[in-house]
């Protein structure tokens, strides 16, 4: 990608293909053992559970799990009762002022940015795709990818998925954009100059033959997680609408389409098999538990790598913007936040806490905010312009 006119395509991923030891096909690089591959500091300390009986153990979990999976929406479609004003619930128009529309607040982002080139940050499911029942079948609309494919002609643009990264390739399709997956466990992002800047990457090529660094600081992790997937999957198949996904450097369980009341069996089931995995560790998100290992990354330190592999770290001219939906999307929302570094936008349709500045209600709501900052963007240039 041309980071001065973003009209290069780039990165998809053209590793060879090799074979794990547990005989699942993979289309990443053969994974390195050597010791720059993986940092010691990146290892995190989660102490295990001690003390309390295993129903705590199981309760505290089915809570999680709960409190974790909201409802898809709480807006009405029309006006039923007088805690509402017009279609939208007073709950949620009272989150409104603490998480205030995008669109309506739009020129307080204007202000925000100008000056600054913006950097564009994306989650996948729930914000570029609607949320359903099958996440096989998550398509974004042929609208969304035409509305993303023209922003990342503005702007850089990356789509930061806890989906494998081969996985949100091909739902979008989009050689424009970067691409991380594994909630930012696998990154693939330019060739810097300065070979610090390429310190722990693999070198690559896209699928246009320009090279490229691939970033993947769990590739130590893929045998374990290999197995976890195998042993999930034989112990879930007999739990109806559970589904089993392999994201390369983590494994979801996804649990939307099963019954509440084996929820609790899902997540022991989960928990049981976890126990036997100390470099393992479980994570929440919108009614999928997520095995992952035991690394000090995520979406928030995902998007400061990205920054400075795009040469757009540490500059007073840029502004990061992050739109997600998920719990996992709050550590880019902190990271954002911290020193009022850029902005986090919450795609909620239920009123949750976050560490977002602003909120959009859906991906209709993220499409028509990715056309207001291209019309922005194109007013700036032509303001510009002698």
């Amino acid at each position: 990608m041309d980071l001065k006119t973003h009209s290069t395509p780039v990165l998809a991923d053209s590793a060879p293909k090799n074979n794990s030891r547990l005989g699942l096909r993979s289309a990443l690089l053969p994974y390195s053992t050597n010791s720059s591959s993986f940092s010691a500091s990146l290892i995190l300390n989660v102490p295990r559970r001690r003390g309390g009986t295993l129903d705590d153990v199981r309760a505290t979990l089915l809570d999680s799990m709960i409190s974790s999976s909201p409802t898809n929406t709480i807006l009405p479609r029309e006006p039923s009762s007088e805690s509402t004003l017009g279609d939208v619930p007073l709950a949620y128009l009272n989150w409104m002022i603490k998480y205030p529309s995008a669109l309506a607040s739009f020129e307080q982002i204007d202000n925000r940015a100008k000056g600054k080139r913006i950097a564009l940050f994306l989650d996948y499911d729930g914000t570029l795709s609607p949320i359903v029942d099958n996440p096989d079948q998550a398509f974004m609309s042929n609208a969304m990818r035409a509305t993303v494919q023209n922003a990342a002609r503005h702007f850089p643009t990356a789509i930061i998925s806890g989906r494998s990264r081969d996985k949100v390739y091909e739902f979008v399709g989009l050689t424009e954009l970067y691409y991380a997956g594994s909630h930012g466990m696998d990154i693939m992002c330019p060739v810097q100059a300065d070979s610090r800047s390429n310190k722990g990457c693999i070198r690559s090529t896209d699928m246009q033959g320009k090279e490229v660094n691939l970033f993947q600081p769990a590739r130590e992790f893929v045998p374990l997680i290999n197995e976890v997937y195998n042993s999930l999957a034989e112990v879930m198949k007999d739990i109806a609408g559970t589904k089993v996904e392999n994201n390369k450097f983590c494994v979801s369980v996804h649990y939307r389409n099963v019954d509440q009341d084996k929820w609790d069996t899902v997540g022991q089931h989960v928990q049981d098999i976890l126990n036997q995995y100390p470099r393992l560790r479980l994570t929440h998100g919108r009614k999928v538990l997520e095995i992952r290992p035991v690394l000090s990354w995520d979406k928030g330190k995902a998007v400061e790598f990205l920054l400075e592999s795009l040469g757009l770290a540490n500059c007073d001219d840029v502004l990061p913007i992050y739109v997600g939906d998920d719990r996992t999307d709050e550590d880019a929302f902190k990271v954002l936040r911290e020193g009022n570094r850029g902005l986090g936008i919450l795609v909620s349709s239920a009123p949750k806490e976050s560490s977002a500045f602003y909120s959009l209600r859906d991906p209709s709501e993220v499409m028509e905010f990715l056309k207001m900052l291209v019309m922005w963007k194109e007013k700036s240039s032509n303001s510009n312009t002698p």
